[in-house]
């Protein structure tokens, strides 16, 4: 490879292969933290390394996003004819799961993890055309820029004023079997921009313009750090676990998130989950209900409990009194983190929601109890 800007840089590979069970395919995921960083490049010369020895290798759909290094290193991979169609003037290239799995590569590239699929496709989402496609036993290289992570999807707003409307369950971090960042530096990635190697100058939109701001950027880049240093630490934990590192294990935490119904919760779940992921750390969504919630409260509702599926959260619902609920709850499930969000109501509810927390902060004396500030506005989650 040649040694200019287009060239990615690549990290140590986080998660050495493990056997999967039941068969089921292997990911691995090539992580950067903004466009342009190279990781499709990355996945193109690890496909070219494990072609030349020996594995069958196919690619289900890469877009080189008129990038020549890009396209030129394609050449010589046997593609997958990808599925074409039409929409509002749009043309849409997905991967044709189908015939992937009717072809048996023992490897496919699919490109672009947290791309929306065109209008009625199969699947909503290309992670979930990877899900079918490991569930086949085909093993996937795929990429993913960080601010795609459901989780992070509140950091990213505030860090760079864009809502990310594509995401991807942190699961599929979680259960990759390799994930290996590609890095390059703020800098170099405007300096990209600016010469139209990211995208050409007429796709250049206002979201891109935000998230190409130094700061955005370095913000970004660390959070992408972040969840690699993360991801070192839970191997570090599971050969732990395998009795291959020897040191003392602290008792599991036990993460208790508290959802409200008079107010969006899904800020409130996104902290909470990642003090879990944090702490590795069980994590569980409470609601109680003391009355019937009105349309607009079970709308709230729906959305958190939504969100608390998409990152694999068990839910509880209890009825009667708030305070006295999630006390009971939290003594008899040794919970020992607490996680309740901040009233945005008028000063009456205000006063009500300080006598629950004091409430929590009497009774649960052996917890730690975390009080998050909460959007005023409805959070639709993207």
């Amino acid at each position: 490879m040649q040694g200019n800007e287009t060239t990615p840089r690549q990290n140590p590979v986080i998660g050495p292969p493990t056997e999967t069970p039941g068969g089921k395919g292997r990911l691995k995921i090539f992580l950067g933290f903004a466009a342009g960083t190279g990781k499709t490049y990355a996945m193109l010369d690890e496909a070219r390394r494990r072609k030349g020895r020996g594995q069958d290798v196919v690619v289900g759909v890469v877009d080189p996003h008129g990038r020549k290094d890009t396209s030129e290193h394609l050449e010589g991979l046997e593609e997958v004819q990808s599925k074409v169609s039409q929409h509002e003037g749009k043309t849409y290239r997905e991967v044709d799961v189908d015939a992937v799995i009717a072809r048996r590569p023992q490897l496919v590239l699919v490109d672009e993890l947290a791309h929306t699929n065109a209008p009625g496709s199969q699947r909503k989402q290309r992670w979930e055309d990877v899900d079918a496609l490991l569930l086949a036993g085909i093993n996937v290289l795929s990429t993913l820029d960080v601010q795609n992570l459901e989780s992070l999807n509140d950091q990213v707003h505030d860090i760079t004023g864009v809502r990310v409307l594509d995401t991807v369950p942190d699961r599929l971090m979680q259960e990759a079997t390799e994930v290996e960042m590609v890095d390059a530096t703020p800098r170099a990635l405007i300096h990209r921009l600016e010469r139209g190697d990211v995208v050409p100058d007429e796709e250049r939109s206002e979201n891109l313009e935000k998230l190409f701001r130094e700061g955005s950027l370095s913000a970004l880049r660390e959070l992408a750090f972040r969840e690699i240093a993360e991801r070192v630490d839970e191997d570090v934990l599971s050969q732990g676990a395998k009795g291959k590192v020897e040191r003392p294990w602290a008792a599991r935490d036990r993460v208790m998130i508290c959802i409200s119904p008079t107010q969006p919760s899904m800020r409130l779940l996104r902290r909470g989950w990642r003090i879990g992921q944090r702490l590795h750390a069980e994590v569980v969504a409470v609601y109680v209900e003391d009355e019937a919630p009105s349309a607009k409260e079970q709308q709230m509702l729906d959305n958190d409990f939504s969100l608390a599926e998409r990152l694999a959260m068990p839910t509880v619902r209890l009825k009667g009194d708030a305070a006295d609920e999630l006390i009971k709850y939290a003594k008899e499930n040794n919970i020992t983190q607490l996680v309740i969000g901040h009233s945005s109501r008028s000063r009456v509810h205000e006063l009500l929601r300080a006598s629950i927390v004091s409430s929590l902060i009497r009774e649960l004396r052996t917890i730690d109890i975390l009080v998050v500030a909460t959007e005023k506005h409805h959070d639709s989650g993207h």
